[in-house]
């Protein structure tokens, strides 16, 4: 499966943030989308996600060669800072999410399952969310996105304010689902994309452009790309 990105524009004003954008990102791989913050790596995501309007091109599926519209089922989408109900404990949420979603969820599993697969502790699955911590609220978003098995999954600076702990819990996670889907993570922080990512794209001028990640490990390279960062 692979997502094409067809020549996308969009501009605010007189800012272009996207240039006729051309990409085509492949399953199976987690993709770093590096670009210093206010890259439009954002503004990126929420064009794929129908959230924003954009100016021409487009984007979309192909499977087997064979090219489909992108479908909101098709996108699972984890925001920077996770948005819960939090007049909801955690079961009562996960259990609405289930029950809404009962025709369309492949393989369901009890709501306790669901909860030891995101190393969610007994005792805070009857609280209520606003009770959570940060990195808790963001497991819970990041459960209901994988529980909708999305095909293409949009991480927006998810792990940026994460303890060391539950950051590393989610690098895991998301290293062992990526198999059959196209994992794209946003990150100002190269460290980050070099230690989970297989493939780093750089948002720059408006552009995607893939980088040779072992070039990386190069103290010129990494200054090369900080200092297009800063021209962006």
């Amino acid at each position: 499966m692979k997502l094409r990105i067809n020549e996308l524009s969009k501009s605010f004003g007189d800012k272009v943030v996207l240039n006729n954008v051309k990409f085509t990102f492949e399953s199976g791989k987690i993709y770093g989308l590096l670009g210093r913050n206010g890259a439009g790596k954002t503004t990126f995501f929420n064009c794929l996600n129908s959230d924003l309007k954009y100016e021409s091109g487009g984007f979309c599926i192909s499977e087997n060669d064979v090219d489909r519209q992108l479908v909101p089922e098709d996108i699972g989408y984890v925001l920077s800072t996770p948005t819960v109900p939090e007049f909801l404990t955690g079961r009562e949420f996960l259990k609405f999410f289930l029950d809404i979603h009962k025709d369309v969820i492949v393989n369901p599993k009890s709501t306790d399952e669901y909860f030891e697969f995101m190393s969610i502790d007994v005792d805070d699955r009857d609280k209520l969310l606003k009770d959570y911590s940060h990195g808790m609220k963001n497991k819970m978003q990041m459960l209901i996105n994988l529980i909708a098995q999305p095909n293409v999954l949009l991480l927006d600076e998810p792990l940026t304010s994460l303890d060391v702990v539950v950051s590393e819990e989610m690098k895991e996670l998301l290293r062992n689902i990526k198999g059959d889907k196209i994992i794209i993570l946003s990150t100002h922080i190269m460290d980050l994309a070099l230690d989970l990512c297989d493939d780093i794209v750089l948002l720059h001028n408006g552009e995607l452009e893939l980088i040779d990640k072992e070039n990386l490990n190069s103290d010129e390279f990494r200054e090369k790309i900080i200092m297009a960062l800063r021209e962006d």
